[in-house]
């Protein structure tokens, strides 16, 4: 059975191998989708109404917040003391800046106060309280975890399953075994040829998700695009896509993402420091493998 629905500006398309009814199925389905619309109701940052930018308006003062923002939130800023601020979730004003906030769905554009200068270091969160507190005016970013963190949530409705597929925009979890009992085949878009499978790879019970500088560029700047380097405030391009595999996706959302930003020797060194699969792209098309894939 299959099923599609759109969330978070991607098209979520979710496949099961099942032996249930067709009721029973399609509930479980339905919970998959549900773990979307939770997900992005509390951490998108184009919707004035999302649990994320209502709590970004407070200042100072400690908000408890959702597990739906605090546990993606949580993982960000631990990415962000991993590598020294590289991958860091309060660069959501520089997506503004850079044309990067506009609702997918209305249309309608958002612009948020942030002081000049912000870092991972200005956010605070309490374990106990499940709080928030900002020390700057700031906007977050969770586009480089929320995603993956949907997925798994997700894919946790869905291990009942013989097999499934969660595919939002390319970032999936595979779980189990295809009809035919085989490894599911996954293939990862030409960079170039938007129709086209640039390599097919075999997975199980494992995510993979890409960030790649081809699907959002910057009209404004003919090198820019969505994925920005917080401290420079400007796209790296010497990757044009970062496929990563991981056993969460979440972990592969973000790890792609920090690959990617990092380069072809630095993000290899990385992916192989904390023993990931991956595939990374150059604009030439040069295909660098990582972890034995």
């Amino acid at each position: 059975m299959r099923k599609t629905k759109l969330y978070m500006d991607t098209v979520v398309d979710i496949k099961v191998v099942t032996r249930y009814s067709k009721e029973e199925t399609e509930e479980k389905i339905n919970r998959a989708f549900q773990a979307f619309q939770k997900v992005e109701q509390a951490c998108s940052r184009f919707s004035a109404a999302s649990e994320l930018m209502q709590a970004c308006q407070n200042v100072g003062t400690p908000v408890k917040i959702s597990p739906f923002l605090f546990q993606p939130l949580q993982f960000a800023l631990e990415m962000a003391k991993f590598t020294d601020g590289l991958f860091d979730p309060t660069v959501g004003k520089v997506m503004e800046l850079h044309g990067f906030n506009r609702h997918y769905l209305t249309g309608d554009t958002i612009e948020s106060p942030s002081a000049a200068a912000v870092t991972y270091h200005d956010i605070e969160l309490d374990q106990q309280t499940h709080s928030l507190l900002l020390k700057k005016a700031l906007v977050i970013d969770l586009g480089a975890v929320a995603k993956g963190f949907a997925i798994d949530l997700a894919a946790n409705e869905l291990n009942e399953f013989d097999g499934f597929v969660i595919n939002a925009g390319g970032d999936l979890f595979a779980g189990g075994v295809d009809e035919n009992r085989n490894l599911w085949k996954i293939g990862i878009q030409h960079p170039y040829q938007k129709d086209k499978i640039i390599k097919t790879i075999e997975i199980s019970d494992e995510a993979i998700c890409t960030s790649g500088s081809y699907e959002r560029r910057n009209p404004a700047l003919p090198e820019g695009h969505h994925i920005v380097n917080p401290k420079t405030k400007c796209s790296p391009n010497e990757l044009i896509s970062s496929s990563v595999i991981a056993p969460y996706a979440m972990m592969a959302d973000a790890f792609s993402t920090i690959s990617f930003l990092q380069g072809i020797k630095k993000g290899k060194s990385l992916l192989e420091k904390v023993d990931l699969k991956g595939l990374l792209i150059t604009p030439e098309l040069q295909i660098v493998r990582v972890g034995g894939i």
